[in-house]
């Protein structure tokens, strides 16, 4: 299956991409599905498995069911509108989905937490119901949230695949070892080979706007979060820190007293700042994940601002390569949290962010190769454990952390010629591996690891 850069990058909100973004993606294709039946639903009904049940509450997954029922969509998300319309609804016990006639839904007694009855299909999963006027249900779907905002049917889970992209692409690699071999063979860059491919599938004038609108969206995250001051929601009482930070190292700047690798507090400070935006419920990009969402634009951000020689128009070229070993590694392990862990959130955002940047430092395709390899490498074996379910503690720092490995990793495989011993495709089957190991108690339950283990939380 072919992924598109804007499937790994998708413009939506906080908290979860998996746990947040995808139910309401889901709600939306099942008010389609009732719209094109031909059956008068009169209520509907709907109930959260797996680590939608255990985390769902702190992820805001029924905030985001109950809302994409109601026809809000992650990409023009309005929240004013949003809080009026959930205050309506839990008032009345009524929902207006558009196209639809007023259907019932009680979100106390309509939206249910099953933690007995995980699904077999995926650990993020939901089960939307229709039904008539005696309560009996007379259309029923199943969905799984398989990370990054990616939703399928039971049918496409089965089936292997979601809906149809194209795929009369010019370089149809499914791994890295074909990427690196195609690239090698034509004569040109991994970004040149992903363009080509991305331009067979989209308008060239709306390719290049809509990139340059992700890193937009992006860049004007960090920019809220380095504003922006408080206490995250939540009841953790986790205080934004990006804010504080950022001020402390402006005024550092010129005074000829810092330690070179005050660097590093840069860049974990532009992924704090996505990350706090993120679990404030704010505009974000998946990269690959909203949980994972700092890593990318942190090191974009750290080039353009501290590397000389750093420029704007080639953000594209960093985009393209991320968006390539994002597919790599969705299309043959995951980057779902609830699938393998951590490892396949921060570790992917990792990968991504040190192939994008090797190749804007003017890497071979197989430098980037190396880069991305040494950057997942060092995350494997990474759990998911989210203090009571929120996207803050320990995910905000681990965004910082994988932003530097990421900066690390890059200029590892700068000071090579792309020779090494471990491939990128045996370190991402690695990954799959350790994730069916892993137990489910480290897959984004919040049943174990600092979950359980730090006080008073």
């Amino acid at each position: 299956m072919f992924l598109s850069i804007f499937d790994i990058f998708k413009i939506g909100i906080g908290p979860s991409s998996s746990h947040t973004m995808g139910p309401m993606l889901a709600a939306g294709r099942f008010l389609e599905l009732l719209r094109n039946s031909a059956f008068t639903a009169k209520g509907l009904r709907c109930s959260l498995h797996g680590s939608l049940a255990f985390t769902g509450k702190g992820h805001a997954t029924d905030r985001a069911v109950i809302l994409g029922l109601a026809g809000f969509r992650p990409e023009n998300f309005d929240n004013d509108r949003a809080e009026q319309a959930l205050k309506e609804i839990a008032g009345t016990g009524r929902i207006h989905p558009p196209g639809l006639a007023e259907l019932q839904f009680h979100p106390e007694r309509d939206l249910i937490f099953d933690h007995d009855h995980p699904l077999p299909g995926h650990a993020n999963a939901l089960i939307l119901s229709a039904l008539d006027s005696g309560g009996d249900v007379i259309l029923q779907e199943t969905y799984y949230s398989v990370g990054g905002g990616f939703v399928l049917t039971e049918a496409e889970l089965a089936s292997d695949h979601g809906p149809e992209l194209p795929r009369d692409v010019p370089f149809p690699f499914r791994n890295a070892t074909e990427m690196v071999e195609m690239a090698e063979k034509a004569g040109k860059s991994v970004a040149a080979l992903k363009w080509e491919n991305e331009v067979s599938a989209h308008a060239h004038p709306e390719l290049s706007n809509w990139i340059h609108k992700i890193w937009d969206v992006m860049n004007a995250c960090i920019d809220r979060g380095l504003s922006t001051d408080g206490i995250l929601p939540g009841g953790l009482g986790v205080r934004r820190r990006a804010h504080a930070m950022h001020k402390a190292l402006q005024a550092e700047r010129g005074q000829n007293l810092t330690a070179p690798h005050i660097v590093n507090d840069w860049i974990s400070v532009y992924a704090i700042a996505v990350n706090e935006e993120n679990a404030a419920g704010g505009q974000i990009v998946t990269a690959p994940t909203n949980g994972a969402a700092g890593v990318v634009p942190a090191v974009i951000r750290y080039w353009l601002d501290h590397v000389p020689g750093a420029q704007v128009s080639r953000v594209a070229d960093f985009l393209l390569v991320a968006a390539a070993i994002g597919g790599i590694i969705k299309q043959n392990a995951s980057i779902s949290g609830a699938e393998v862990g951590c490892q396949g959130e921060v570790g992917s955002a990792a990968a991504m962010a040190a192939a994008g940047l090797c190749q804007v430092l003017g890497g071979s395709p197989r430098q980037v190769e190396n880069a991305a390899e040494i950057a997942l490498e060092h995350h494997l074996g990474m759990t998911c454990d989210p203090i009571r379910g929120l996207v803050q503690a320990p995910c905000i720092e681990r965004n910082a952390l994988g932003a530097i490995k990421a900066v690390s990793a890059a200029s590892l495989a700068m000071r090579g010629d792309g020779q090494h011993l471990i491939p990128l495709d045996a370190c991402v089957e690695t990954m799959r591996q350790t994730g069916l190991d892993m137990s489910e108690r480290y897959k984004e339950t919040s049943l174990g690891g600092l979950a359980v283990n730090v006080p008073n939380c």
